[in-house]
């Protein structure tokens, strides 16, 4: 009695078959991500890509644009972020392969098209947040926004203090004029002799780094001083002008404010040290605006301030900017209240800022429940900001927020999008850029609005 097995011939022909267009479902991710594309690329929103191309047809061919954002847009999506991973997955991952149409770059060309392309690959957020408009999944009717500490690509441990940086600084240059002083003696002064070692070809590198995170410790100190001198400076005009001497304890002096222990990255100046909920991070703050109903990232930036203080009106302009409205509401945690902040509420924008930890705001609420009657005209911004998120319309509105913004940035993590590859801020900034764009793309393609619209649809959209 023989077995019921299919049968299984490693060396049977068209194991895959002829054409690509066979190779992936319909409703795959990557035939939707290759119509988007296709259609992005057919109304011309691509065209930056092509500029840095000879339009004369002259010199060696080179990849075609349009199959390398495709290719990089799925990475980001299904997880798989670095050239030498992408490189190996155009050759094993079916996805990847039909997108490529069986070509196959190296990790150099595909990592000097990612870095080459920085600015056209953040302007691909705009378009997916146009992309989900169309289809009705960001209304901007209701949106909540939130910060997430991300890795750079720098640890923490390369952070240094002026005076470290500085022997540092002189011991590499110290090392290179013994090193000019030997060759000299061994190739004569004016003969060049063989390149540099390998470790002082690092060293060079290394060396840039430390400049630049020196510089941005004496930018800090120039900063604090200034800021200081401009407190005295008031301090004593206030008394001039008085003819009293001010109460209170006297500003420090300038010199004082500089901190001797302050640290810069020697690997990514740009970075800075954060607290995460897992810790500290060498990172950045990435923001995200959020649309409440169908968590589509609106509006997006990546800074460097450790909190989210600062960022509410300029998160505001980026969502006027990106997505070409004003949201209606706007909902942020504790992080970002200010009474500056609560005064950005306009006719267009209504504001509920948490003016307190939320597990606070919760213990308030019970001890003392809603709020009742006219609202007492003596409030200050922050009593009256209180007494709305306590009302029972505040309440509904602003328990919103934690089941809208937080979740995305949980999908983030599910797809491994916790460290950026690039250094630097510009870098790094269309990393999130990228990060955001293909969290839209996927809601957008979940949705199942591709199905209904089909490719013909997306190309004239």
């Amino acid at each position: 009695m023989s077995h019921n097995f299919r049968p299984y011939q490693q060396d049977q022909l068209f194991l895959m078959p002829p054409s690509l267009d066979e190779w992936v479902r319909d409703d795959s991710l990557a035939r939707f991500l290759s119509d988007v594309v296709d259609a992005l690329d057919d109304s011309g929103k691509l065209a930056d890509f092509y500029a840095r191309y000879r339009a004369d047809g002259w010199g060696r061919a080179a990849y075609h644009p349009v199959m390398m954002v495709k290719v990089l847009l799925y990475g980001y999506s299904v997880g798989v972020r670095s050239s030498r991973k992408i490189a190996a997955a155009l050759e094993n991952d079916v996805g990847f392969r039909y997108l490529a149409a069986n070509q196959r770059p190296d990790f150099r060309t595909i990592s000097d098209f990612r870095k080459e392309h920085l600015a056209e690959l953040e302007a691909l957020f705009t378009e997916s947040v146009r992309l989900c408009q169309e289809a009705g999944l960001a209304k901007l009717g209701r949106v909540a926004v939130d910060g997430r500490k991300v890795k750079g690509n720098a640890a923490l441990e390369s952070n240094r203090t002026r005076e470290a940086i500085q022997k540092e600084v002189a011991s590499i240059l110290a090392e290179a004029e013994q090193l000019d002083k030997e060759e000299d003696a061994r190739y004569g002064a004016e003969t060049r002799g063989d390149e540099l070692p390998e470790e002082l070809r690092d060293r060079k590198g290394r060396l840039k780094r430390l400049r630049e995170a020196q510089a941005r410790l004496d930018a800090e100190a120039a900063e604090a001083r200034t800021t200081q001198e401009a407190k005295l400076e008031a301090r004593a005009a206030e008394e001039r002008a008085t003819g009293k001497k001010k109460r209170g304890r006297k500003p420090k002096p300038p010199e004082a404010m500089v901190k001797a222990d302050s640290k810069a990255n020697t690997t990514d100046p740009d970075s800075r040290i954060m607290k995460s909920r897992k810790g500290w991070v060498q990172g950045y703050n990435g923001q995200a605006m959020v649309d409440c109903d169908s968590q589509v990232i609106v509006a997006q930036a990546l800074v460097q301030d450790e909190n989210d203080l600062r960022q509410l009106g300029p998160m505001l302009d980026h969502c006027v900017k990106q997505a070409g409205q004003h949201p209606r509401e706007c909902l942020a945690d504790a992080g970002y209240w200010s009474e500056e902040n609560a005064a950005l509420q306009t006719d267009q924008t209504e504001l509920f800022i948490s003016t307190r930890k939320d597990w606070k705001r919760r213990k308030a609420l019970r001890a003392s429940g809603p709020p009742r009657g006219r609202i007492p005209n003596a409030l200050t911004l922050t009593e009256r900001m209180e007494r709305k998120l306590c009302t029972k319309r505040g309440q509904e509105i602003y328990k919103q927020r934690g089941s809208s913004v937080e979740p995305v940035f949980g999908q983030m993590h599910e797809r491994d999008l916790n460290e950026f590859l690039l250094r630097g801020a510009k870098k790094a900034a269309a990393e999130w850029s990228i990060f955001c764009a293909t969290h839209n793309l996927l809601k957008l393609w979940r949705s199942g609005c591709h199905l209904i619209a089909g490719r013909g649809a997306l190309q004239a959209a």
